[in-house]
């Protein structure tokens, strides 16, 4: 069996308000086949968000031209916890598009790095219950009536769950709602989501969105007929991960994450990671395509 991927991309991003370089900034790990066609690595970062846009969109022309597939993986969440379409009234469907749709048109994110993250998540609080909920976290110089620096309250069974079937898939997986802090993903949620809307946008039906638009299901050859890039959410900390003296963390799990899948493919395997963990209920999956999404490997 053919390989389903050629290159590997794994992006840890980053919600930061500055260009920063280093630890706890944007790395891009690419694992693709050098001019000998050997598998080899290379890495960037990028200081801003808008740089690593371009940096990807560099990246995956190049790859194009050389006919080969890409596998892009970003280590954020790319959909909310099912309901949160329905708790914003959005129209249209599907709920994801429809969220992807509206973070866009909520979110600011200069070419310095200034962005309003905090204040999207504070406007959302006020749309969903008029106070500071669900989205916590921020900076005592950036709270606001419908935002807090701390959590002022656990998760009802009437609110929307605190997270994902992914998240507790993933065992250890942050909560979406958890926007400042170590460890949190909803400010790289906010700021990530239209950089993957854009990418799409400009490559058209040839960019694929997992579970979104691939279905959630093993992937083959014969489906991906036509597609150039599969993007799928990935979580660096479920695997172990050696880092070397005097290297940058993030660098060694983007590498390592890239590694892995390659391998994977290598033995044909990776297909499968792309289905359900064995004995997923039907509802479940039916969120992660509608509206959660999934996070590669996890339950696996």
């Amino acid at each position: 069996m053919p390989r389903l991927f050629s290159a590997f991309i794994i992006v840890d991003w980053s919600a930061a308000s500055k260009p920063t370089a280093g630890a706890d900034s944007i790395w891009i790990g690419v694992l693709k086949r050098d001019v000998r066609f050997r598998m080899a690595f290379e890495s960037y970062n990028p200081p801003t968000r808008a740089d690593a846009e371009k940096r990807l969109a560099i990246i995956l022309d190049d790859l194009k031209k050389r006919g080969e597939r890409a596998l892009l993986g970003f280590d954020f969440s790319l959909g909310f916890p099912r309901g949160f379409a329905a708790a914003l009234k959005l129209g249209g469907d599907p709920p994801w598009r429809a969220v992807w749709d509206q973070i866009d048109k909520m979110a600011k994110d200069k070419a310095d790095n200034t962005n309003n993250r905090f204040g999207v998540g504070a406007e959302i609080n006020r749309r969903i219950t008029g106070g500071p909920f669900p989205f916590w976290g921020c900076p005592p110089k950036d709270a606001l009536t419908t935002l807090q620096p701390k959590r002022v309250r656990a998760h009802g069974p009437d609110d929307l769950p605190e997270f994902r079937h992914a998240d507790l898939a993933a065992k250890g997986a942050a909560s979406i709602w958890k926007l400042y802090y170590n460890g949190s993903v909803g400010g790289q949620s906010i700021l990530g989501i239209p950089a993957v809307r854009r990418l799409k946008l400009a490559r058209g039906e040839g960019v694929k969105a997992w579970p979104f638009e691939t279905g959630f299901h093993a992937l083959t050859e014969d489906s991906l007929a036509g597609v150039e890039v599969v993007v799928a959410e990935v979580y660096p900390s479920l695997l172990k991960v050696q880092v070397a003296p005097g290297e940058v963390k993030d660098l060694a799990q983007v590498r390592a994450a890239a590694e892995h899948f390659a391998k994977l493919d290598e033995a044909n395997k990776l297909g499968a990671l792309f289905a359900p963990p064995a004995g997923t209920p039907a509802d479940v999956v039916l969120d992660a395509e509608r509206e959660e999404g999934w996070i590669l490997g996890a339950g696996a």
